[in-house]
């Protein structure tokens, strides 16, 4: 099986209740909503990643305020050329806190977004969005010391529990 490390960067910035999302195609073509931010190229420190990917995607400048944490997940992919291939892939993503001190929102043209928006933040449940857009609002609001979230495990229903 081939194996595939991802890191990349990503930033959370609100502000008047907002927080800045971006629009992408999701693998069945269904726009999804996710962060600004992206894969770090090789030998780019992630703090340069997060504000390049950010103005790339937003047309903003960001001071980045500090880093909230950091997301890691796995899973097993099949190629979509090889379709008897599959591939061991890591996505680690670090979670930054950013603040807009620049520039204009637009959208990336011939990117992995084509649209960028403020978005209430009362309304990002009801929005398709990618699972990093929770995680990354749970790193904002908790704010955990270590930078890493405990896995909230669903309660076994009383009947599971008895023996």
């Amino acid at each position: 099986m081939r194996r595939n490390l991802r890191v990349a960067a990503y930033a959370v910035c609100v502000r008047d209740g907002q927080i800045l999302l971006a629009r992408s195609p999701g693998p069945d073509g269904t726009p999804e909503w996710v962060l600004p931010g992206g894969g770090m190229e090789h030998g780019e420190d992630p703090y340069d990643t997060v504000r390049r990917e950010v103005m790339e995607e937003t047309g903003y400048r960001i001071e980045v305020t500090g880093l909230l944490g950091v997301d890691s997940r796995r899973l097993t992919l099949r190629r979509r050329r090889h379709h008897r291939r599959r591939t061991d892939h890591h996505a680690l993503r670090l979670v930054y806190e950013g603040q807009v001190v620049g520039g204009e929102l637009r959208y990336e043209i011939d990117g992995s977004t084509d649209f960028a928006a403020w978005r209430d933040l009362s309304v990002v449940p009801d929005l398709n969005r990618v699972r990093l857009v929770d995680t990354a609002l749970r790193l904002w609001r908790e704010r955990p010391a270590n930078g890493h979230l405990t896995v909230e495990t669903p309660p076994v229903p009383q009947e599971m529990n008895e023996e």
